[in-house]
């Protein structure tokens, strides 16, 4: 299963090229890019770790992918994802985020179904990546 979250999220995964040019465009339009990564993709889950700072004053494409690459070298079996920010309205909105880095092994989520009174049905998204958890926020020390 693949995970779709982000634009461009249908698509095959982006090449370091492809990835180049789409950092381009946003500075192209400053937006200030940041890298996030984690080891859960649940939709609900919108807090990612952040990998160093949101570089503001980054306008370089290269360096930006150099934060990417070193944030693959670090995390190899994370989703990592480039967001970029348009803070033209006079607060951080998000106008670009896609993913740069999945995992070989995609767990992916199931769909619980509830049905309550009056006919109504309730939906649960279930991670399965909760289920065996592995990585450093789960180990027990």
């Amino acid at each position: 299963m693949r995970i779709t979250q982000g634009t461009f999220s249908y698509l095959p995964d982006f090449t370091d090229d492809e990835i180049t040019a789409q950092i381009n465009y946003a500075l192209e339009n400053d937006w200030p890019l940041s890298v996030e990564f984690t080891d859960d993709p649940h939709p609900r889950n919108t807090y990612w770790e952040m990998w160093g700072l949101p570089m503001f004053d980054l306008k370089d494409a290269a360096g930006v992918l150099l934060e990417v690459n070193a944030c693959r070298s670090a995390h190899p079996n994370a989703y990592i994802k480039l967001n970029a920010y348009d803070a033209r309205l006079g607060r951080q909105t998000t106008a670009l985020s896609f993913i740069v880095q999945r995992p070989a092994d995609e767990p992916g989520f199931r769909l619980d179904r509830q049905e309550a009174s009056d006919r109504r049905i309730r939906y649960t998204t279930h991670s399965y990546a909760t289920e065996r958890p592995t990585g450093d926020r789960y180990s027990k020390d």
